[in-house]
């Protein structure tokens, strides 16, 4: 890719990745249908992608669940497609995380409707494919609010509700495979870097409120946001690992409830890597195309 090129398109004509809701309300689970009875999540970006696949397996085993995020008909349809398929009813509220009163009003709205919260599930977030060297202030910012403040706005509020309520709870902030870098995408690899960092920091911190505070790193998972990424290019992410496969949302979601339930009374600070081995062996997925300077013969 030459490094002049400005910020890279999308697919022409966005297509299924993935598991659809049906898939998502059949699928196998290792867990019991109960284990999440009368436990209350908070997924933001529940609307869609991995966030929707989360939010499905919550729902079948037994939690209450509130979505959250910026798009109101994506939020709605996820809660229809939840009545439908599995009976249940979960609870929407659009906003943006970027804002910390909005924030505040959705952890609020959460604590009234249910009275209480047990695990957010920090899955909001998003970027675009560029040449580093090309980030304009406002495509860099857009991206850093969202991916880390965002992030953080979410956490001190919870972790600030539960302290005053004198309850515990947990935090699962989805991040990204950072280790190697992420050429393209910097924006979220310093985004994502950061909540790592800060979740091992005040796993330490709030340890004595009895809050836990960890992170999952999916990998080349085959979700709509695949469709950010230019005609041709999210099919080669499935050769960057070992397994030479994507993941699928399930995958993530499985993850989530190992860490929220019982099973994960004794982790945190930790990262779960999520990702077909990509983390130690593979090609850089390269969202934008792989420069010429990297071909080996």
């Amino acid at each position: 890719m030459d490094q002049n090129v400005k910020r890279l398109k999308p697919a022409t004509e966005p297509r299924q990745w993935g598991l659809d809701d049906e898939a998502l309300a059949t699928r196998p689970t290792v867990f019991r249908a109960d284990l999440l009875e009368g436990k209350v999540f908070v997924v933001s970006g529940g609307g869609s992608g991995i966030g929707r696949g989360i939010t499905y397996l919550l729902a079948r085993l037994g939690a209450n669940v509130m979505i959250c995020g910026r798009r109101a008909e994506k939020l709605e349809e996820t809660a229809i497609g939840v009545k439908r398929l599995l009976g249940r009813e979960i609870a929407t509220c659009a906003m943006t995380i970027r804002e910390p009163e909005q924030v505040e009003s959705m952890v609020m709205a959460t604590f009234d409707r249910f009275g209480r919260i047990d695990t957010v599930v920090n899955n909001g977030g998003g970027q675009f494919p560029q040449a580093a060297i090309e980030f304009s202030v406002k495509g860099w910012n857009a991206v850093i609010d969202t991916n880390l403040n965002g992030t953080w706005y979410m956490m001190q509020s919870v972790a600030r509700q539960w302290r005053d309520r004198a309850q515990t709870g947990n935090i699962i902030n989805i991040v990204a495979t950072i280790a190697r870098g992420m050429p393209q995408v910097a924006h979220t690899c310093a985004a994502r870097a950061g909540v790592i960092y800060l979740s091992k920091t005040v796993a330490t911190e709030w340890a004595p409120l009895g809050i836990r505070v960890n992170c999952i790193a999916p990998g080349a998972i085959a979700t709509e946001g695949l469709n950010v990424y230019p005609d041709g290019v999210p099919e080669r992410f499935a050769s960057t690992n070992p397994m030479k496969r994507f993941g699928d949302v399930h995958d993530i979601a499985e993850a989530v409830v190992y860490v929220a339930a019982d099973s994960g009374k004794f982790v945190t600070g930790e990262v779960l890597t999520i990702d077909g081995g990509h983390s130690v062996w593979g090609d850089t997925e390269w969202p934008g195309g792989r420069p010429p300077y990297f071909d080996v013969d």
